[in-house]
C-alpha cells in the first residue's frame, strides 16, 4: 500500500556514555531532501546521518534534529597538580615558621577554589556514531509507521474517487449515443422546417449524422480513461513508492476527461464532465501527498 510523506519519528540510544537522541520531521517535497542539525561535535557523522535516510526514505523534505545528552557521567575533574603544589608549599612553610602541625590533607585541598574543577569528558566518536544510528533507526520506524497509517488513509480516499470516476465514465458512455440521437431528431426537424414541406434526401441526412457521430465520440477517450484508473488503482496497491508516477497518470486522466468535454454537444454530458474535472483535481491534491 502507498506511503505519505508527512509523519514525525523520534528515537534515542546510549552506548557506553555516549547518549544521542534523533527527531525527524517529513513533508511532501518532488524528491528526498534531508537538511540535518546536528551538534558541532557530531559534525563529521552528518554525511552518514543523511545516506542512512535516504536508504529508507524516497520521497519528502525531511528535518532532522540531533541531539548529544553529555549528562553527568561525561564531566571529569580535573585538579589543578602545580597549584596544588603550590598550596602545599606555601602552607608548609607557614606551618614550619608558626610551630604548627602540618596537617594538610586531600580533604581540604579540595576545598580550595579552582583547584579541583569539573571539565567535559572527550568525545568518543566512535561509541556517539553507533548511537546515532541506533537512535535514527528507531525515528526511522517511528516515521514509517506514522506514513504507512496516513498512506492507508490516503489509498482509500483515492479509490473511493477513482470508483467516482468510472461511474462518470460509465455514465458518459450511455449518454454518448443518446446525444447522436437527439442531434438526429433536431436536424431532420430543421431540415424540415427548412424544406418547408420538401421530402427530404435520407442519403444526405445520414450522412450529416455520421460526421456528427464521429465528432462526438468518445469511446477511445473512455478507454484509455478507464486504463488509466486501473492503472491507479494498481498503483495505489503497490509496496514501492508511486507518487511521481500517479502524478503522471493524473495528468493523462485528466487529458482525457477534458478532451471528452471538448467533444461534447450536449448539456448533461457537459454538467457531468465538470463534475468529473472537480473529482481528477481532489485526486491530484492527493497524490501530491504520496510517497
Amino acid at each position: 500500500m502507498i506511503f505519505s510523506m508527512t509523519g514525525f519519528g523520534a528515537g534515542k540510544a546510549k552506548v557506553g556514555d555516549e547518549e544521542v537522541s534523533v527527531e525527524i520531521r517529513s513533508v511532501n517535497h518532488k524528491f528526498c531532501e534531508v537538511k540535518a542539525r546536528l551538534p558541532q561535535e557530531l559534525a563529521a557523522l552528518e554525511p552518514e546521518l543523511v545516506r542512512q535516510i535516504k536508504e529508507t526514505v524516497r520521497r519528502g523534505a525531511l528535518e532532522v534534529f540531533v541531539k548529544r545528552s553529555p549528562g553527568r557521567s561525561s564531566l571529569v575533574p580535573r585538579v589543578d597538580l602545580e597549584l596544588a603544589r603550590a598550596y602545599v608549599k606555601a602552607l608548609g612553610e607557614a606551618a614550619r615558621e608558626l610551630g604548627l602541625a602540618q596537617n594538610l590533607g586531600t580533604a581540604e585541598l579540595a576545598l580550595v577554589d579552582g583547584l579541583v574543577t569539573l571539565e567535559a569528558r572527550a568525545l568518543d566518536l566512535e561509541k556517539a556514531r553507533e548511537a546515532q544510528k541506533l537512535a535514527a533507526d528507531e525515528a526511522l520506524r517511528a516515521l514509517r509507521t506514522m506514513r504507512e497509517k496516513e498512506g492507508l488513509a490516503l489509498a482509500q480516499d483515492l479509490l473511493g474517487r477513482a470508483q467516482v470516476l468510472r461511474e462518470g465514465a460509465s455514465r458518459l458512455k450511455s449518454l454518448s449515443p443518446q446525444s447522436v440521437e437527439s442531434y438526429r431528431a433536431r436536424l431532420e426537424e430543421r431540415v424540415a422546417e427548412l424544406s418547408r414541406g420538401m421530402p427530404l434526401e435520407p442519403q444526405r441526412l445520414a450522412q450529416e449524422v455520421a460526421l456528427f457521430a464521429d465528432r462526438v465520440d468518445v469511446a477511445e477517450e473512455l478507454t484509455r480513461l478507464t486504463s488509466h484508473l486501473d492503472q491507479l488503482g494498481a498503483l495505489v496497491h503497490s509496496t514501492e513508492p508511486a507518487g511521481r508516477r500517479m502524478d503522471f497518470l493524473v495528468q493523462e486522466i485528466h487529458r482525457e476527461v477534458n478532451t471528452t468535454g471538448s467533444k461534447s454537444q450536449s448539456a448533461e454530458i457537459s454538467q457531468l464532465v465538470v463534475a468529473l474535472k472537480a473529482e481528477v483535481e481532489r485526486i491530484r491534491e492527493q497524490v501530491q501527498n504520496v510517497e
